[in-house]
């Protein structure tokens, strides 16, 4: 395995994917079954229950490659991360999805009745199938009802991954986050890019290859994205990030020189990369 990042690896000591059979030693090498998160989030784990690496949302796509001990080994279609969710929280692929979640959050109701208690919170970014209109909500193919307004068709998306990343203002910190209960740095500008219809991965170091390296000292422009080891902000102006981030345990805004002066100062190291992905590209 030297050389191959475990993250995008679809191996676990045991079953590897078919496609790496004689790159990595495996028992058993498999095709996958494709399956579809059908739980509101899932949270991607190193191992059954441990370290949480990331979170993948409802109508998210994985590959599934082995189940145990009500766990499946995954790998996530939209980023290629690795890990294991709960086996509970899979489902059948179904129909394409036809919209996704705009909002911070919505509700899924039984009934299409705002009063009537709801079935589960959708999160930003959530993928659902609609299947017919009615006043005020969409009827998704599960047989539940979400308001209109909280819904876009899959291809209309936002222009600007910095009006995305705004939405999730005050979210708080939550390692491997993905959504406004809680996300942190990387998971925000994963976030952010996929609702303006761009491919991103899910960490920061893997962020690195995002857009084009900018000159250093460079004016920083909106949408441009800087990073430290471990760490990414997004520039909101030419003077000012957005970032989920330790020290306010939320998304904050903050002045760029405050930021970069403070994180140096607690020990994390200066700006290691600064790159643009233009807001019209």
């Amino acid at each position: 395995m030297i050389g191959r990042d475990r993250r995008l690896t679809p191996f676990n000591g045991c079953v590897a994917a078919e496609h790496l059979r004689g790159a990595v030693d495996a028992a058993t090498f498999v095709v996958p079954d494709r399956a579809k998160v059908c739980a509101p989030v899932a949270d991607l784990w190193r191992e059954p229950g441990g370290v949480r690496d990331r979170q993948i949302l409802f109508g998210d796509q994985v590959d599934a490659f082995e189940e145990r001990a009500g766990f499946a080994f995954v790998q996530s279609i939209k980023d290629g991360y690795v890990g294991y969710v709960p086996q509970g929280c899979l489902g059948p692929v179904g129909a394409d999805p036809t919209h996704w979640v705009a909002v911070q959050s919505s509700h899924a109701y039984p009934e299409p009745d705002m009063k009537v208690p709801e079935a589960y919170v959708l999160p930003f970014c959530a993928h659902v199938t609609v299947v017919s209109h009615l006043p005020g909500f969409f009827e998704t193919d599960g047989g539940l009802y979400i308001p209109k307004p909280h819904l876009r068709p899959v291809g209309k998306r936002f222009k600007d991954p910095v009006t995305a990343a705004q939405l999730l203002f005050g979210a708080p910190y939550l390692w491997g986050g993905n959504t406004s209960a809680g996300v942190d740095c990387s998971g925000l500008v994963q976030l952010a890019w996929h609702a303006a219809g761009r491919d991103c991965p899910a960490d920061s170091d893997m962020q690195e290859t995002l857009g084009e390296d900018v000159e250093p000292n460079a004016q920083m422009q909106r949408g441009d994205l800087l990073f430290w080891r471990g760490h990414v902000a997004l520039a909101v102006d030419d003077a000012t990030l957005i970032h989920a981030n330790v020290h306010h345990m939320a998304v904050a805004y903050e002045p760029a020189e405050k930021a970069i002066r403070r994180i140096e100062a607690q020990g994390d190291g200066p700006v290691i990369g600064h790159r643009r992905y233009g807001i019209g590209a």
